[in-house]
């Protein structure tokens, strides 16, 4: 593989996803990930151990919750996203352990601090629309790379759609970089947890984009 994705959402969409049992999703992007863009060389015998990431419980909890299930001792998120892309980051000795990909996932969080980016630019959720132009604008800004946003597109009889996902790309030497595929790059996966029936997509620029506030 050839970057790895840190891929954040917004938990009020995941919810709105999703009829799962969402209570008080935080108000805040959380983790939802950090992929390689493929998985190869994946070790699929290494299983998720929650006892080497006990140390790292409270980041955990609070910056990669499993938005979908609020239970605070399910682990079952974590156990899924290392199965899928831990045991294939592996592969690089920063990441070389769980307790090495889950912190380094959680230190680039912190590094990116996303949040603070968004609020600094006046982006903050709102029942009023945003232009996606202006979004994507405001982080290539901040960041000096072009992030991947994902939004759920209109639901029928809807003109806007809404923010959803927000990729920042990486490369193996963990120093940021433009999301655009390179020439001769493959499709990249697809967002990896089936939310419900409804899927995210690349945002389009030109429809009008809600950031929500709260689960409709």
């Amino acid at each position: 593989w050839k970057k790895l994705y840190l891929a954040h959402h917004w938990p009020v969409t995941v919810c709105k996803m999703s009829a799962n049992d969402c209570q008080d999703p935080p108000e805040y992007w959380t983790i939802h990930g950090l992929w390689p863009d493929k998985a190869e060389e994946c070790n699929r015998t290494w299983h998720f151990n929650v006892s080497e990431i006990k140390d790292l419980m409270s980041d955990m909890r609070r910056y990669w919750p499993d938005v979908l299930h609020s239970s605070l001792n399910r682990t079952q998120f974590w156990k899924h996203e290392w199965d899928k892309h831990g045991t294939c980051a592996a592969t690089l000795e920063v990441l070389n352990s769980q307790k090495k990909y889950f912190g380094k996932a959680l230190e680039l969080y912190q590094h990116v601090d996303l949040n603070n980016c968004l609020l600094k630019a006046g982006i903050k959720p709102s029942s009023s629309y945003y232009q996606m132009t202006a979004i994507k604008e405001a982080l290539t800004r901040f960041y000096g790379v072009t992030p991947k946003i994902q939004c759920l597109p209109p639901e029928e009889g809807e003109k806007a759609q809404t923010i959803g996902q927000i990729e920042f790309c990486f490369t193996k030497e963990l120093q940021l970089r433009n999301c655009t595929a390179l020439k001769g790059e493959s499709a990249l996966m697809q967002a990896d947890l089936e939310l419900g029936t409804e899927e995210l997509s690349v945002c389009n620029d030109t429809l009008p984009t809600y950031y929500p506030s709260q689960v409709q």
